[in-house]
């Protein structure tokens, strides 16, 4: 490998880029911003009436530069460190080095933080003065701020968002306190180093800042907050893993979209954490007229959701928790387009209740309904968590959504089956179309799904849930042998995005590889070359189903294209256009990689693979794969699969886990602490006491 040694987690550069969008962020699961940003937001706190609400902009005491002005021979380094969740500015001269480094600190999620530490080559010298250049005013377009009485040597400011979401809708409050910035920090001739700690706690009631901030001084008191951070990100690391055997690109790509995935999810053992979903781009992003307004879409729960859902469940369940809070307004949407059960916005902030801006998108584009139940599905399989489901609301949503389908739906008397009519796409060129294929295959999947439920749980299971599931039209092109993407679609019409491709993955719809292959080829040339990021990896991954590794790479190499330098951040069009920071490519991009290389399906019964490696990757390890409870690494390479249970689950209800060998039908027993090995085949993860398929 040709990379000397670069570590592929570390982002390194002499300058920054000149488009302040593609700065790295330092998030966490409550606080965001981008670095040298005047503004940083909060989980959950929208400013602005329906199309209108957006993420409430907070000023940010964070903004600081360092600067050492007249110094010659400085050189300095920009670092975005993704093992540590840490971005850090480094000054250098002959004599002295200074560091500027800034965090969102993962664990205490109510603290943002930053040090500046000067230290110098000899024991003693001249003093060493460090200008910090701060751009902060304490005010804000979207909240009513004030001043408060200092705390503990730090100021305060609180304030209300100025308009509420819709009418009656509460209006968040925010606390915050910083320790004050000084226009300059000196290190005195007889020190060698020092370091300067300055924090902002940030939260929702006075007490609780109050209790934050001085929970972070105390840390810094024990010289353990900045420690305290890095251990959370170890953790978070130790328990999700990919690592590749194979170009620096890749390596560098695959560390970045984790980073700035895990960056967006609740701290481990945080079940309480009220969590208010994932937007495109991210938590530091989404002011008014940016990033979609900070917005919630099916990109969080069919792009993003899947990568979580293997590593962390816990995570995974938050997301769900935010759309179980969210049914009061998707029952409303509903309500007001003249359906029964839930219709979950199109856009998403704060209450469930549709947000979009343009009307027509909210009305139409219904598939996001069968997203977010093919998520909560995805979950059950994969933990079979019943109590999310039968105590906590996830069955409500289930069955609500069963209800809005089948209101949805209108009989079809000349072809005998139920049509969906007047929707738009994942592609969204079109419009007012009746039958979307991508649209009724998730409806399908959404009833069935529903029904399994009831079944478990001995619900009575509709009849009408049942007939509506078993025919709905899946539009099908007999004589071409494709599946079209709506009624009266014509093949090379252009194509926005990846749409009916997404019927082999994620919707898994029954097909025959020739089908399968027919979609890839009709929709591969007429898609959008310059389209939404996550589009090309789900090419890939159709065509690694199909074991044409050329192609998938040739379709994967195209996202390379929407990532930037130095701190790989993603953009959505490859043009630079559109939303930045766009977890949504990330996802797919993972997903190609999670769900591509390694085949990892997870079905009613078990989780599948079916490996495939490509000529330049050599080794591929997915570490810390969460399945019924228990923690696997998965090693691939074109020749062997590596199985290792490295922790089982606790519930004594699950029986221990076993790999079974789709051609041989071998069974493996997996007993935690030891590694199975055998030569690469497609298999699958079951519970030991599960019969043949």
């Amino acid at each position: 490998m040709a990379d000397g040694g670069t570590d592929p987690a570390v982002f390194t550069s002499s300058t920054l880029p000149s488009d302040s969008r593609l700065l790295a962020t330092v998030t966490n699961a409550y606080l965001g911003t981008r670095v040298y940003r005047d503004i940083l937001h909060v989980n959950g706190v929208y400013n602005g009436a329906v199309g209108d609400t957006h993420r409430a902009d907070v000023p940010s005491p964070v903004n600081v530069r360092i600067n050492v002005p007249g110094e010659d021979g400085l050189t300095e380094t920009f670092t975005l460190n993704t093992r540590t969740g840490t971005f850090s500015h480094l000054l250098q001269s002959p004599g002295y080095t200074a560091t500027h480094r800034i965090y969102a600190h993962h664990s205490l999620v109510h603290l943002l933080a930053f040090s500046i530490t000067i230290k110098r080559s000899a024991a003693k010298g001249q003093p060493v003065t460090v200008q910090l250049q701060m751009q902060f005013t304490p005010q804000s377009r979207d909240l009513d701020l004030h001043r408060g009485q200092d705390f503990q040597g730090a100021h305060y400011i609180y304030g209300q968002t100025l308009i509420p979401e819709v009418e009656g809708a509460p209006q968040p409050t925010v606390h915050m306190i910083w320790t004050p910035v000084p226009q300059a920090v000196t290190l005195p001739g007889e020190e060698q180093e020092r370091t300067w700690e300055f924090l902002t706690a940030v939260a929702e009631s006075e007490e609780e800042v109050k209790r934050c901030f001085s929970e972070g001084t105390s840390l810094i008191v024990a010289g353990s907050l900045y420690s305290s951070h890095t251990q959370a990100w170890g953790a978070l690391w130790k328990g999700c893993r990919v690592d590749v055997d194979g170009p620096l690109p890749l390596r560098q790509a695959l560390y970045g979209c984790l980073y700035y995935l895990l960056s967006a999810i609740p701290p481990l053992d945080s079940p309480d954490f009220l969590f208010h979903g994932i937007s495109p781009g991210g938590l530091s992003n989404g002011t008014q007229g940016e990033d979609y307004w900070g917005h919630v879409f099916w990109d969080q729960d069919t792009w993003v959701y899947p990568n979580i859902l293997l590593f962390y469940p816990e995570a995974a369940r938050a997301i769900l928790q935010y759309r179980i809070r969210a049914l009061g307004g998707a029952l409303k949407n509903a309500q007001e387009q003249g359906y029964k059960g839930a219709k979950f916005p199109w856009e998403s902030a704060a209450t469930g209740q549709e947000v979009c801006p343009e009307e027509i998108y909210g009305a139409q584009e219904v598939h996001i309904n069968g997203d977010v139940l093919l998520a909560f599905e995805q979950y059950y399989h994969a933990t079979q968590d019943r109590k999310l489901f039968r105590e906590e609301g996830a069955w409500d949503v289930v069955g609500t959504v069963a209800q809005y389908w089948c209101s949805r739906v209108v009989w079809s008397q000349e072809e005998q089956c139920y049509h969906i009519k007047g929707v738009m796409p994942p592609d969204e060129y079109h419009f007012s179309v009746d039958n979307s294929v991508y649209t009724n295959a998730v409806a399908q999947r959404s009833l069935n799904f529903a029904a399994d439920v009831a079944r478990d749980f001995q619900i009575p299971v509709p009849e009408e849930w049942q007939e509506v599931a078993k025919k709905v039209k899946v539009p099908f092109d007999a004589a071409r042998n494709y599946h079209p993407e709506y009624d009266g679609y014509s093949p090379g019409k252009p194509v926005k995005q990846a749409d009916v491709v997404l019927l082999g993955y994620p919707v898994m719809y029954p097909m025959s590889s020739e089908v399968r292959r027919n979609d890839l080829e009709m929709y591969e040339p007429v898609t959008e070359l310059d389209g939404p990021a996550m589009t090309w990896s789900m090419f890939a991954v159709g065509w690694m189903e199909l074991k044409e590794i050329q192609r998938a790479q040739s379709q994967l190499s195209k996202c390379f294209s929407n990532i930037t330098e130095p701190f790989k951040i993603w953009v959505e069009n490859s043009d630079g256009s559109g939303a930045v920071n766009f977890l949504t490519g990330m996802g797919g991009f993972l997903q190609a990689i999670l769900f591509g290389y390694t085949g990892f399906r997870i079905t009613k019964s078990s989780l599948n693979f079916d490996p495939v490696c490509p000529d330049d990757i050599s080794k591929l390890k997915v570490t810390g794969v969460s399945y019924l409870g228990s923690k696997l690494n998965f090693t691939l390479t074109k020749e062997n699969v590596r199985i290792k249970v490295t922790q089982s689950s606790r519930d004594p209800q699950l029986s221990p886990l076993e790999a079974v060998l789709v051609a041989s039908g071998q069974r493996m027993p997996l007993p935690e602490g030891q590694s199975v090995s055998f030569a690469t085949a497609a298999g699958r993860i079951q519970r030991a006491s599960a019969e043949p398929f």
